[in-house]
């Protein structure tokens, strides 16, 4: 502000009071929005608390009660309005407020409008698409119920869960589910059952309700905390025709309260039956299989060589027997034929045997050396002979030779 001021010279409050007064006397008249905590009536002025609908802030504002009756019907505590206000400060209490000059409600057609240009900012940046949601797991051990104080939601999720698996444990978040304290305390409360290190899922809940009841569960920073949250998310808001911007972030959605019971809690009944109908499958597949492998097994014994091993091992011996006989007939055969050729050869060579020559009565002389004498006139006189008769042989000396042309030689 431009004022001097310093331990030894400071400003006196009223200087001060009068500086913010005069700064923020320049500011221009705005639009605000908010929701109606209170408001009360003083003789032809009415204050009111205007409540920011996200964080817990809020600012007075002052007005004259025809501008309050100037709508139809006239805004109540818990209306979200729309202000058109210029800001003051009250320079003898030091006090900020808003002076209203106009004050409308928000149109359900404006709240539409808003929510579907902030639906479009979300889906732009992603957190709509089917590829980032995560699946539910199948029995999860604790879940987290984010729901309304004592309500029929709570009861409808904790009956129904139970009823289909008793064992499941539930941790129970009660919060506003509607009005200025909703989206904090549901924020509050997602950040504690995200961060729990055995809850496996979060539900979060509430029957239905007009737009502006439903409206916390399109808040823009609800959404992105569901967005960011490390454990998976079903959304249980209102009814089927209700759709607030949480349906669409979260990872499942569920028609009601009930219907989350059902997707986030398996039907211990459902999963009994099918354990029954997987074992019966597979009982039929074994006894099928077996069935196929014992008349596979029937088929081969009754083939002949399995039916009757040793009958196919007579066969066998038989054949062996048979030709062991044709070998030894075969055998027989050949030695008889060599037999009657050694014979015929023994007999031929009988025939020309020097010794059978001899038996006839020749004999056969030889020299001392065992040479041959072909020829009397081979040997001279005096000259020692051996003959050789069939079975034995003498020593003779050559004392004449004979020719066939004289008769005696000397």
């Amino acid at each position: 502000m431009g004022m001097e001021s310093s331990a030894e010279t400071p400003q006196p409050v009223r200087v001060v009071l009068n500086a913010v007064g005069q700064w923020i006397g320049r500011l221009g008249r705005i639009w605000v929005e908010g929701q109606i905590a209170e408001l009360n009536r003083r003789g032809r002025m009415a204050y009111i608390t205007l409540r920011d609908p996200v964080a817990n802030v809020s600012v007075r504002v002052v007005c004259q009660t025809s501008v309050l009756d100037a709508q139809s019907p006239s805004p109540e505590a818990g209306a979200r309005v729309v202000v058109h206000a210029k800001p003051d400060f009250y320079e003898v209490r030091g006090t900020f407020s808003l002076r209203a000059l106009e004050i409308r409600h928000v149109g359900l057609g404006e709240l539409l409008a808003r929510l579907e240009q902030l639906r479009r900012t979300l889906a732009a940046e992603g957190l709509f698409d089917e590829g980032r949601k995560r699946p539910l797991p199948f029995l999860p051990a604790t879940v987290g119920l984010v729901c309304g104080r004592d309500s029929a939601a709570e009861r409808d999720v904790l009956e129904n869960g139970r009823r289909r698996w008793p064992a499941v444990r539930f941790e129970v978040r009660q919060v506003a589910v509607q009005g200025d304290r909703a989206v904090r305390e549901v924020l509050e409360a997602l950040k504690e059952l995200d961060s729990h290190p055995e809850v496996d899922v979060i539900v979060i809940a509430r029957g239905g309700g007009s737009l502006e009841d439903l409206l916390p569960f399109s808040d823009e920073a609800l959404v992105r905390a569901v967005a960011a949250a490390g454990t998976p998310v079903v959304s249980a808001i209102g009814h089927e025709q209700d759709t607030p911007l949480l349906d669409l972030v979260a990872d499942v959605r569920a028609s009601t309260p009930t219907d989350a019971a059902k997707k986030t809690v398996p039907d211990v009944g459902e999963q009994l039956e099918i354990i029954r109908q997987l074992r019966d499958r597979g009982r039929r597949v074994l006894t099928g299989a077996l069935e196929r492998e014992l008349s596979w097994l029937s088929g081969i014994r009754s083939r002949p060589v399995l039916a009757s091993p040793v009958r196919e091992i007579d066969r066998l011996a038989e054949q062996v027997a048979d030709m062991r006989d044709r070998a030894r007939r075969s055998l027989t055969l050949s030695l008889d034929r060599a037999g009657e050729g050694l014979g015929h050869t023994r007999a031929r060579l009988h025939a020309l045997s020097p010794a059978t020559t001899l038996a006839r009565g020749y004999a056969v002389v030889q020299r001392p050396d065992g040479s041959v004498v072909r020829s009397a006139a081979e040997p001279d006189v005096g000259e020692s002979l051996r003959v050789r008769f069939a079975e034995d042989s003498l020593t003779a000396t050559v004392e004449s030779v004979h020719t066939e042309d004289t008769t005696e030689g000397e």
